[in-house]
């Protein structure tokens, strides 16, 4: 009463091959392949665009510091320079 055989599985497997062929079996195993490391690849993109959006605000925190060193350096200048 308890659930599938071994054997049950087999000719499960056997009439799904000959439906199908194996050729066609390996090309639905390909794709189904090429499918899990498409989004995979697009999850660890994923990953990695939201750590640099993260550290965004960080780099333009150190783009505004050199500026305003930038800034007050050229301020020093012109006064030496109207001195």
């Amino acid at each position: 009463m308890g659930g599938i055989s071994i054997w049950q599985l087999l000719i499960i497997f056997a009439i799904i091959i000959l439906l199908f062929g194996t050729k066609k079996l390996r090309n639905i195993g390909g794709d189904l392949g090429s499918a899990v490391k498409g989004f995979k690849k697009a999850v660890s993109e994923e990953k990695e665009d939201a750590n640099k959006d993260d550290k965004a605000p960080e780099k333009l925190n150190e783009t505004a510091q050199k500026n305003e060193e930038s800034s007050v350096t050229k301020a020093e200048t012109k006064e030496k320079d109207q001195a």
